[in-house]
């Protein structure tokens, strides 16, 4: 055992002081090998490797350890895996720095006597919400409103983006007192266009209305892509879309009248750029135009045709309920349609003369409204039906024509008149333009047309024009 011992390397050696009990048979098969041999036997898998395996765990740590003791790489890298535990660290408070010290009743004391700005204890709403508090009771210490709380909220919201967008400091200063109101306004715009009209509202002096009017037309400009004059306003510039919406609301009134000029007043005075500018100039300048050669030439009537944008009944402020009749009842279905419907009580309630089947809501455009008497639509199958210009259009889709029933006397050669056809037997309505009805001798109609609407679609790329009429 001795000479054993002796021959064996510094490692084996180590080895065996671990284990001193080995069993018998380790040492019988060591004296079989032979010393030259013996160093060679390590390049094979030997028998104490595996009597090792059955060590216990602190054993086997120790050989391990004992054995790479010389190599520092192995020996460094192993501390490295017990930085596995990170500590919590909570999420920077919203609250001011100035209140955070402060307790359940200092913070409601804070915001009953309004101490400070309103959005620096805005934020205290919040934090009393996460302490079981509800907007009714918060109201009950504070007297500030349920509406007002989401307001100052929200606000204050809105005023951390632009601070953090690198805002104009003194330019921000100026939504310090009574700002909320305006900065609500902007909440549904992005941090960009926040910014934007931001400084536009600054540089106006814009109320809660008018700053509540630049979010809708900043808001609604791209999907208003395909209306007439689009192309001249610029997206990026807050005074450009609020003057495109001056600008399409003008369009809907009729020619040469007060609220079309006034329209186009207001979109000349907050365009930005020089092409937006210019376009409602051109478009003030034709008025006047036609306006001077009334006398002369008399006026010009034209149908304003119009296509409902999907949603547009829904955002608008007004409405107007219309009874609606099919092209193919004739006469009969004019006639018999409810002649008056009005909205009565605080909800708006829509009452009718008399019952019936059919019924359009439509925004409350000028000649619309004109109609809450004697107004009918009628709905067609094809607009093809219609004196369009045969060389340009041709529109299979159904469209509504609102005819005036208290105006039956065809008097302008330039304006269209519902009518009803008796040259197939059946007495098919149909549109028809002055000029052909007094060639005929036909002195009396069903009704003034007034607007064409064009049904709602996702993209559209054919606006109608005022010439389109044949």
């Amino acid at each position: 055992m001795i000479l054993c011992t002796i021959s064996q390397p510094s490692t084996a050696t180590t080895m065996l002081s671990l284990n001193p009990t080995k069993p018998l048979s380790l040492f019988h098969s060591q004296l079989q090998s032979g010393s030259p041999f013996l160093n060679q036997k390590q390049q094979q898998p030997p028998s104490r490797l595996l009597h090792l395996r059955n060590v216990k765990p602190t054993t086997t740590t120790l050989s391990v350890t004992a054995a790479t003791a010389g190599t520092g790489s192995a020996a460094s890298s192993t501390p490295s895996n017990n930085q596995v535990y990170q500590p919590f660290r909570p999420p920077p408070s919203s609250v001011p720095s100035q209140f955070r010290n402060l307790g359940t009743d200092g913070r409601l004391e804070v915001l009953q006597n309004r101490l400070g700005l309103w959005f620096e204890y805005a934020p205290l709403i919040p934090s009393l919400f996460q302490e079981g508090f509800t907007p009714s009771s918060i109201e009950e210490a504070t007297g500030i409103s349920g509406v007002e709380q989401n307001r100052i909220v929200v606000a204050a919201q809105v005023r951390d983006t632009l601070a953090q967008s690198n805002f104009d400091p003194e330019t921000l200063s100026f939504f310090d007192n009574g700002g909320a109101e305006l900065l609500y306004e902007i909440r549904l715009l992005n941090a960009a266009q926040r910014a934007s009209a931001a400084a536009f509202i600054v540089q106006n002096r814009l109320d809660a209305r008018g700053a509540n009017e630049l979010a809708r037309a900043m808001k609604d400009f791209p999907r208003r892509r395909d209306d007439q004059g689009w192309e001249s306003f610029t997206y990026a510039s807050p005074g450009d879309c609020l003057s495109f919406m001056y600008f399409r609301q003008s369009r809907e009134h009729r020619d040469l009248s007060d609220q079309r000029k006034s329209a186009l007043e207001r979109a000349l005075e907050v365009a930005e750029t020089e092409n937006a500018k210019r376009r409602v100039l051109d478009e003030l300048e034709a008025k006047s135009d036609q306006g001077e050669g009334k006398g002369e030439l008399g006026v010009r009537i034209k149908v304003p045709v119009v296509r409902l944008k999907i949603g547009e009944v829904a955002e608008a402020t007004s409405v107007v309920v219309l009874p609606v009749c099919e092209a193919g009842e004739g006469e009969r279905g004019v006639l018999e349609a409810p002649g008056e419907c009005r909205s009565e009580g605080e909800f708006g309630v829509v009452v009718a003369e008399k019952g019936w089947r059919r019924w359009v809501a439509l925004p409350g455009w000028e000649p619309v409204v004109g109609l809450a008497k004697g107004g009918v639509a009628v709905a067609f199958g094809d607009a093809r039906v219609l004196p369009w210009k045969v060389n340009r259009w041709y529109k299979e889709e159904s469209i509504l024509v609102l005819a005036d029933r208290e105006k039956k006397e065809v008097e302008a050669e330039d304006g269209f008149y519902l009518v009803a056809s008796v040259a197939d037997g059946h007495g098919v309505l149909k549109v028809e333009r002055g000029s052909a009805l007094k060639e005929l001798g036909v002195k009396q109609c069903l009704g003034n047309v007034v607007l064409v609407v064009r049904p709602p679609k996702e993209k559209t790329d054919d606006q109608l024009q005022d010439d389109d009429w044949e």
